[in-house]
């Protein structure tokens, strides 16, 4: 019998972990994926080259839905995603992370009772005025199947009452970087090309969230403290700027200690990850991926759902000065998290 899997995507992390399963899930006989995407990041360089990079399949469905507040952006898609589910009639949603894309995935669905799988469940920054926290929670609260990447996911998930259908699969993004690892190490001179580093002597840095760049006092102080960071540490910034910050930055164009650059390719990233000195991020998955290539992260946030990267020194929050005594960190998985989630999709 041929099972209906919905994948719903509408940002950049969820490309990369979508590409990672959709892989997996080709594999496989008997299953059709049938891609929706939001389209919450619609600049062509945040979503377009993602797909033909990763060689993720086309969408089926491509909503449009961007530019508005998160009520209007969340009751959008949650009606236009109803409609696709209403045609298409899967027996099973996927979605992705804590963006309004994923809460409304999990919504439609679960309404019309069809199972949710949520992939990097049980996280927890704790920080109610962060929009992506609420996600998280009302998704893992409605969600059938949690995928949690770290065991402190499960202990959050279980403090909150949720305990049936929690997997501790590891971390899909893991997955990512290994396949990203393996694809940068066969076209090196493309890279070198690309960007001419002489050496290994900067900071990639980005900043995002709404709460980083709501306001330009925020902003001023996140940027300020990267400056500091930069003459103390004789380093250059290099800053890809997000579509929000374009005109933030502006008075910032002539400080000597930035590189500004345009919105980066998954692999642009990574091989950018893999020659820096220091991550500054604000960013959740650049907070692992600069574990996964070993740089130390200094997280622009008051606080981090990524815990054990802080625990493990490989992480430390900007207001903190110094790093904890770095260990390896094992819970994320050995890059078999896609097939640890698929095993357990067929199986029901």
């Amino acid at each position: 019998m041929n099972k209906r899997i919905v994948t719903i995507v509408g940002a950049r992390p969820q490309f990369i972990k979508a590409a990672v399963l959709s892989r997996e899930l080709q594999r496989q006989s008997g299953v059709e994926e049938i891609l929706i995407h939001t389209g919450q990041h619609f600049d062509k360089n945040m979503s377009d080259i993602f797909f033909n990079e990763l060689k993720i399949p086309k969408p089926k469905y491509f909503l449009d839905i961007h530019s508005s507040s998160h009520g209007q952006m969340t009751g959008q898609m949650l009606t236009s995603i109803e409609n696709v589910l209403l045609e298409e009639k899967p027996d099973i949603v996927l979605v992705y992370g804590d963006t309004n894309s994923t809460l409304s995935g999990a919504l439609a669905a679960s309404k019309m009772h069809i199972p949710v799988a949520h992939v990097e469940a049980g996280l927890r920054s704790f920080n109610k005025k962060m929009p992506e926290e609420i996600n998280r929670v009302l998704t893992d609260h409605i969600s059938n199947f949690l995928f949690c990447p770290t065991k402190q996911a499960v202990t959050n998930l279980n403090a909150e009452g949720i305990t049936g259908g929690v997997y501790h699969v590891g971390d899909i993004m893991y997955d990512a970087t290994l396949f990203a690892k393996n694809y940068i190490a066969k076209n090196t001179k493309k890279f070198d090309n690309r960007f001419g580093l002489d050496n290994d002597d900067f900071a990639l840095m980005t900043i995002h969230r709404q709460e980083s760049t709501h306001n330009q006092r925020t902003f001023s102080d996140l940027m300020g403290y990267a400056e500091w960071f930069a003459e103390t540490n004789s380093l250059k910034i290099l800053f890809p700027v997000h579509p929000r910050i374009k005109k933030l930055i502006q008075k910032y164009r002539k400080k000597s200690n930035f590189s500004f650059l345009e919105p980066l390719s998954y692999f642009e990233t990574q091989y950018l990850l893999s020659k820096s000195s220091y991550i500054l991020t604000d960013s959740g998955g650049l907070q692992k991926e600069a574990y996964f290539h070993r740089v130390p992260c200094i997280t622009l946030r008051s606080e981090t759902e990524w815990v054990e990267t802080v625990e493990s020194g490989w992480n430390r929050l900007w207001t903190e000065d110094n790093y904890n005594f770095q260990k390896p960190i094992t819970e994320y998985g050995v890059g078999d998290c896609s097939n640890k989630i698929v095993e357990v999709l067929l199986s029901v």
